[in-house]
């Protein structure tokens, strides 16, 4: 990946509606080389996708909640079965399996608290070999980015 490839990358993880047109423009070259260049990021998984970004309070989705899961066991198959469980649910929109006290970090956006209350309990807790859990509210949420620093 060039400096070239860099430039169209962060111009797309900026506006992913650009047209080849005018992102050739931006970069200085015609369409045909760039749209190669985006076929060829595309095809090699450096571009994973599009997506449309909603605004979650738009929707009625206010709650944000990060979730600190403990495992009661981490033998077998047991982190398998957690990830396939976890999968499964809509709310839980990032899970990480981190180093620490706790096992895991969930991100999960909902409605509101009586959500949240029903999905520790009927779903989180739930998950296989979830033993424990430390919740933590976002009141405020100050950065939140999906773009990376290609610099």
């Amino acid at each position: 990946m060039d400096k070239i490839d860099r430039r169209i990358l962060n111009i797309l993880q900026h506006n992913a509606r650009i047209s080849m047109t005018e992102l050739a423009e931006h970069v200085g070259l015609s369409t045909t080389p760039i749209t190669e260049r985006v076929k060829k990021m595309e095809r090699e998984g450096i571009i994973e996708g599009y997506f449309t970004r909603i605004n979650p309070q738009a929707i009625g989705q206010d709650l944000l909640v990060f979730v600190e899961i403990k495992l009661a066991s981490k033998s077998g198959d047991i982190f398998d079965e957690f990830r396939r469980a976890v999968i499964k649910v809509p709310e839980i929109l990032e899970c990480h399996l981190v180093s620490g006290e706790y096992d895991y970090l969930i991100k999960a956006r909902l409605n509101d608290m009586s959500e949240y209350r029903n999905m520790l309990g009927a779903i989180l807790l739930q998950l296989p070999a979830a033993r424990e859990s430390r919740s933590y509210v976002v009141m405020e949420e100050i950065k939140e980015s999906m773009t990376l620093n290609l610099d």
